[in-house]
């Protein structure tokens, strides 16, 4: 069966549900007029489950009601790119048998994407058995509440055509916490609190609100045995949970859905959250947060929102040097990862695995993109492993020439080295050498002090220096990631009342993103900077 798809002017902040819902009409009256094609049907959203869920499934929002103008509760189950990413990535997880984790903006529509996927994959295999599990009962299940993941399941079955429905009876096939599929003997079972995990074997077990669950070891435990498809969804909330351990480990799948990914909001409904929120919850539970309510963070979070796109807030076009950075890694569990500015602005940032390659291959890479984004210098992270990219630098840049092709200008930026410029005040009334323990303090202080006097120029209007500032694109693919890491690194003073900044605390993975951007935005080779901004 052909799908139909969405109509490419969908407006999402102003939808128009009239067209998809009449495409249904007429495809179910096709259906009709010739049922003996419905088996073929079935056989294609087996295959296919997240075409099913748009070509007929339903969803609903009861704050349309009072909406400014009211639209209707009730709508068609579009699914925009980044759920229709989050569905494929769920049902990658389930063909692998790997365990998952998304963490999540509030109200991006994940829960009713998870039940939706459930009933799909209910209805056309068999022997199915999806698990739902919360910290509270009546999360999971309680009569009469849309704001439960049942009630969710139930509306989705309700209004599917009944070619779809296979006999499917709320009063006969729904008993609390169940959901039961006669034809495909599969099922949708509730469970919560500690009696997650208990209920027997199932193919896939969504585990919602991960971080707020109670006892998490025991629940562990539990579901070790239960599935091999375990997907944690949560909102963030802090460090101190088995789904930030599990987040931050390295060791399961990770994806990351933010407010920024759902087409539905903008400035105006982040605008509209911060007013109403308090600090901790907008980063925690809006910006993904992790380190919300940490002491000593050296990137508060509200500063690093308001440097997305700041220079398009701010009416300013980036100028200057084009300069790129490059942390090595290893073949372990840390990245690469790639940094390009143009003046204020961050463009480029890509990251990749050092699994299975030597670290020419990384710096071939990282010319490569120099030549893509035409950066003309490189700094890279001069201290342990990194300490090879000198030489590797040398050898292609050697070819280069033989080629007739311009060399990309290679720097170390060595962390562990002493502060550039160290009678200066990057801090009014101390020097340098005296306020920071080394380059990394030095280069990361320079680093907050952009973000800081980025947003005070996008929320009070002022701008002593452009050229201070620092923007990121919001067209960076992994910008989410990037704004996690930023947020990681916290601050101490020595016993000599210099500057520690500390990348990883609570044994958190390195930052890598992270660590290039603040490279490449580093002190390092100040005059040249200077020097280019003159010529």
């Amino acid at each position: 069966m052909a799908a139909v798809p969405p109509l490419p002017a969908f407006d999402w902040r102003a939808p128009d549900y009239a067209p998809i819902l009449q495409q249904r009409v007429d495809r179910l009256r096709r259906i009709r007029a010739n049922p003996s094609g419905v088996p073929a049907m079935k056989a294609y959203y087996q295959l296919n489950p997240i075409q099913f869920v748009e070509d007929w499934g339903m969803t609903s929002d009861p704050r349309n009601a009072t909406s400014d103008p009211p639209r209707d509760v009730l709508m068609p189950f579009l699914l925009f790119p980044k759920q229709r990413e989050c569905a494929e990535w769920i049902l990658e997880r389930a063909r692998n048998k790997q365990p998952g984790l998304v963490e999540k903006s509030r109200d991006c529509g994940l829960s009713w994407l998870a039940m939706a996927l459930a009933v799909t994959l209910c209805l056309f295999n068999r022997n199915m058995v999806i698990g739902f599990g919360s910290s509270k009962e009546d999360k999971v299940d309680l009569l009469g509440s849309p704001d439960c993941l049942f009630w969710k399941g139930r509306q989705f079955l309700a209004y599917l055509p009944p070619e779809f429905r296979e006999g499917f009876e709320e009063r006969r096939d729904s008993p609390h916490m169940r959901i039961l599929f006669r034809r495909t003997e599969s099922a949708i079972i509730g469970e919560a609190g500690t009696n997650i995990g208990r209920g027997g074997r199932q193919s896939i077990t969504f585990l919602d609100e991960a971080a707020h669950i109670e006892q998490p070891a025991q629940i562990d435990a539990a579901l070790a045995s239960t599935t091999n498809c375990r997907i944690d969804i949560s909102s963030v909330n802090g460090m101190a949970n088995s789904f930030a351990e599990k987040r931050f480990s390295g060791r399961v799948p990770v994806f990351t859905f933010s407010w920024r990914d759902d087409p539905r909001k903008g400035e105006d409904w982040y605008a509209q959250q911060k007013a109403t929120l308090d600090p901790v919850t907008l980063a925690a539970e809006i910006d993904l947060d992790y380190r919300a309510s940490s002491e000593g963070v050296l990137i508060p979070s509200e500063w690093i929102q308001s440097a997305i796109d700041a220079h398009k807030k701010l009416n300013l076009s980036p100028t200057g040097f084009r300069r790129a950075a490059l942390d090595v890694a290893d073949e372990g569990r840390d990245l690469n990862a790639f940094a390009g500015r143009h003046g204020i602005l961050l463009e480029a940032l890509t990251s990749w695995s050092g699994k299975d390659r030597d670290i020419l291959d990384s710096v071939l890479r990282a010319f490569s993109l120099c030549d893509e984004h035409r950066y003309d210098q490189l700094l890279y992270d001069g201290d342990g492993l990194g300490a090879g990219v000198r030489g590797d630098a040398r050898i292609i840049n050697e070819q280069r020439q033989k080629d007739d092709r311009p060399p990309v200008n290679v720097d170390a930026f060595r962390g562990s080295a002493a502060v550039e410029d160290p009678k200066q005040e990057l801090i009014e009334g101390r020097k340098n050498e005296d306020f920071f323990a080394n380059l990394k303090a030095q280069s990361y202080w320079w680093l907050r002090a952009r973000f800081q006097a980025t947003h005070r120029a996008v929320t009070e209007g002022s701008i002593p220096d452009p050229d201070a500032l620092i923007s990121l694109s919001s067209t960076l693919k992994e910008l989410p990631q990037l704004i996690q890491e930023l947020s990681q690194p916290t601050y101490s003073l020595n016993l000599a009342g210099k500057v520690l900044v500390d990348k990883t605390p609570d044994g958190a993975r390195s930052p890598n993103l992270a660590d290039a951007v603040m490279i490449v935005f580093s002190p390092i080779l100040g005059l040249a900077e200077m020097w280019g901004r003159l010529v």
